[in-house]
C-alpha cells in the first residue's frame, strides 16, 4: 500500500522544498508518514467546507496549496478555527500536506496550469529564479491567434472557475493583445516584471488600487484581475495527476475539489448610472 511518506516524496520531488519562500511554510503538517494511503483529495483553502467535504469522501490525505498554519503558534486549542480544523483532521486519522511557493516556481507548477486554459505557447517563467532559469514565479507566454483586452477578459471569465468577482479589465478593452503574463495567486509585486518583459496583458488575482492605477498610468500592459482561488484551483488536477503517474493508478484515488473557497460570496454591479454622472 502506498503511505504518507511516499506521497509526500513525491511531491517534494515535484515541487521541492528548497523552492519554496523563506517565510512559507510547506510540507507535512499532520499525519502519520507509515500511515497507508488510498483516497487523496486536492484543495487550495483547508477551511471547514473543504474538510467536510474531504472527510465526507473519506480522504486519508488531503493536499492544499495554501498553508493551514503559516505562522508560528504556540497552541492549537480546538476552539479556535484552524485549531477546530487540525483536530477534526487527527480524529478522523488524515494527513494534509501542502504544497505553496514551492508549488508555485516548480516547472510544472500552479502558473503552468493556469496558462494551460489559455494555451498559451513557448511559456517561460515571468519572475525566474536566479539559479535556474526555467523556475520561478508567473509564467510568460503567446496566445495562438491574437485577441482584444476585451475578448481576452471574456475568454479568461470562460476558462477560470466562476467566482462572484469574475475578472476584471484595467486597460483600453480595444488593445490587440499577443503576449500574456500570468501569475496564480496575488501578483502586483510582479507588475514590474511584466512591464519590462514587454507582455501585452498581465493576468493575476489581488490587485492593489494604487498599483494598479499607476501601472495603467505608465502605459504598462492591460491588466486582468481574477480572483486568489480561480487562479490556482486549476493547478489541483495538474497535482492529481501527477501523483497518479508517479504512484500508478491502481494504488490511490483523487479527489479534486471545485468547491468556491474565495471569501467573496456576492458582486453587486448597479444598472444604473451613479449620482452626478453624465
Amino acid at each position: 500500500m502506498v503511505t504518507i511518506s511516499d506521497v509526500t516524496t513525491v511531491f517534494d520531488r515535484l515541487y521541492p522544498p528548497e523552492l519554496a519562500e523563506s517565510w512559507d511554510a510547506v510540507g507535512l503538517v499532520c499525519g502519520d508518514p507509515s500511515a497507508g494511503v488510498r483516497k487523496v483529495y486536492f484543495c487550495v483553502d483547508v477551511v471547514a467546507a473543504t474538510v467536510d467535504e474531504a472527510l465526507e469522501w473519506g480522504a486519508d490525505l488531503l493536499v492544499a496549496h495554501h498553508p493551514l498554519l503559516l505562522r508560528g503558534v504556540t497552541a492549537i486549542p480546538a476552539s479556535t478555527p484552524k485549531g477546530r480544523t487540525l483536530h477534526r483532521l487527527i480524529r478522523a486519522g488524515a494527513g494534509l500536506f501542502v504544497a505553496h511557493t514551492n508549488a508555485d516556481s516548480a516547472d510544472p507548477g500552479v502558473s503552468d496550469a493556469l496558462a494551460a486554459r489559455f494555451d498559451l505557447r513557448d511559456l517561460r517563467p515571468l519572475h525566474p529564479r536566479p539559479d535556474a532559469a526555467n523556475l520561478g514565479i508567473g509564467r510568460i507566454g503567446t496566445l495562438p491567434e491574437p485577441l482584444t483586452a476585451a475578448d481576452l477578459t471574456a475568454l479568461a471569465a470562460r476558462v477560470l472557475p466562476a467566482t462572484p468577482g469574475g475578472v476584471r479589465l484595467a486597460g483600453d478593452p480595444g488593445r490587440v493583445v499577443r503576449t500574456v503574463a500570468v501569475s496564480g495567486g496575488a501578483g502586483d509585486s510582479y507588475l514590474g516584471d511584466a512591464t519590462g518583459a514587454g507582455v501585452d496583458a498581465f493576468l493575476t488575482a489581488d490587485l492593489r488600487h494604487h498599483p494598479a492605477s499607476e501601472h495603467a498610468e505608465s502605459g504598462g500592459p492591460a491588466l486582468l484581475d481574477a480572483a486568489h482561488w480561480a487562479t490556482e484551483q486549476p493547478w489541483l488536477a495538474q497535482a492529481a495527476a501527477a501523483l497518479v503517474s508517479s504512484v500508478g493508478p491502481a494504488t490511490v484515488e483523487t479527489f479534486v475539489s471545485d468547491l468556491v473557497t474565495d471569501p467573496w460570496t456576492r458582486a453587486v454591479v448597479p444598472d444604473h448610472p451613479r449620482e452626478g454622472a453624465s
